[in-house]
C-alpha cells in the first residue's frame, strides 16, 4: 500500500522517511512548493522590531525558517539584530524544532502539549491564551498563497483582539502550486484509484490537487487527512474514503494502517 506525502518537497522527504522508517512504502508527491516572500521589506522591518513584541507566532515551520533566514541576511549586510527574548508561540512539534534548531531557547517557546487533540491555532490558544494582556503587541509570521492572500490563523487574531492584545502580521514566504513533471502526473493518475492512501496536510494542497487535475474522479481514492476541516475538503473534492489523524508519526501510521 503505497503512500503520497502532499507536503512541499523539503517537509514530504522528512516525512517519506519518517514513514519508510516505520515501514510504509512512501513516496513523495509534493502540492506545494514554498518561496521567500516578494516583500521583503515588510519582514526586514519585523526583524529590526523584534524587541517590541511581547511574543511571535509562527504558522509554520516555513515561517520560522524564512524569518530566521532574513534575520541572517540583515546581519550578514552589517545589521546585526539581538537574539530573540520574545516569547515564541509555535502550533506544533514541526514548527518548535523548527524554532529550536533556529537557536530560540526552549523555554521561551510555547506550543500545544504532545498529546494535544490537534496541533492548530486553537490548541495553542489553550496555552497562551491565559497569558496575554490588554496591551500586548503579537506578531504573526505567516504565509501567502500565489496570489499574494494570506489564509488562516485569522481566528487566533480575533482571540488575541477580543483580549486586547494588538496583532501585527507579516508574511514570510509564499505557497505556489507545483509544476508536475510527466512522471508525476502519472503517479497522482494511477493513485487516485490503484489503492494508494494520500497524505494530506493541508486543504491548499487538496486544492491544487482538483486544480492540475480537473475532472478527475476521487470515489475509489483513499486519504488520510491530519486536520478535521483538510478532511472535510477531500472529502468535498469527492475522495470515496477519508481518515482523520492527529499529525504525529505515530498516529498518521495507524491511520494508513486502518486501511489495511
Amino acid at each position: 500500500m503505497r503512500v503520497l506525502v502532499t507536503r512541499p518537497p523539503r517537509e514530504a522527504q522528512r516525512w517519506v522517511e519518517a514513514l519508510q522508517a516505520s515501514g510504509c512504502d512512501a513516496l513523495a508527491l509534493p502540492l506545494l512548493e514554498i518561496t521567500p516572500t516578494r516583500d521583503r521589506a515588510a519582514l526586514q522591518q519585523a526583524c529590526r522590531a523584534l524587541d517590541s513584541y511581547q511574543a511571535l507566532m509562527f504558522v509554520s515551520g516555513n515561517a520560522v525558517d524564512h524569518f530566521f533566514r532574513e534575520k541572517a541576511v540583515l546581519a550578514q549586510n552589517g545589521q546585526p539584530l539581538s537574539a530573540i527574548k520574545n516569547r515564541a508561540w509555535a502550533t506544533g512539534p514541526g514548527t518548535r524544532d523548527a524554532l529550536l534548531a533556529a537557536g530560540v531557547a526552549p523555554g521561551q517557546i510555547e506550543a500545544p502539549a504532545e498529546d494535544a487533540g490537534q496541533f492548530d491555532s486553537e490548541a495553542l490558544w489553550q496555552r497562551v491564551g491565559g497569558t496575554v494582556q490588554a496591551g500586548d503587541l503579537v506578531l504573526i509570521v505567516r504565509g501567502a498563497d500565489s496570489r499574494g492572500q494570506a489564509s488562516g490563523r485569522d481566528w487566533l487574531a480575533g482571540q488575541l483582539q477580543a483580549a486586547g492584545a494588538r496583532v501585527d502580521q507579516v508574511l514570510a514566504y509564499e505557497r505556489h502550486a507545483p509544476q508536475w513533471t510527466v512522471a508525476q502526473r502519472a503517479l497522482a493518475q494511477a493513485a487516485a484509484g490503484d489503492g494508494s492512501v494520500w497524505l494530506f496536510s493541508s486543504s491548499e494542497a487538496v486544492a491544487n490537487l482538483r486544480h492540475a487535475m480537473p475532472g478527475q474522479s476521487w470515489q475509489r481514492a483513499r486519504a488520510v487527512a491530519t486536520h478535521p476541516r483538510i478532511a472535510g475538503a477531500a472529502r468535498e473534492a469527492g475522495f470515496g474514503v477519508v481518515c482523520e489523524s492527529r499529525p504525529a508519526l505515530a498516529d498518521v501510521v495507524a491511520s494508513i494502517e486502518s486501511f489495511a
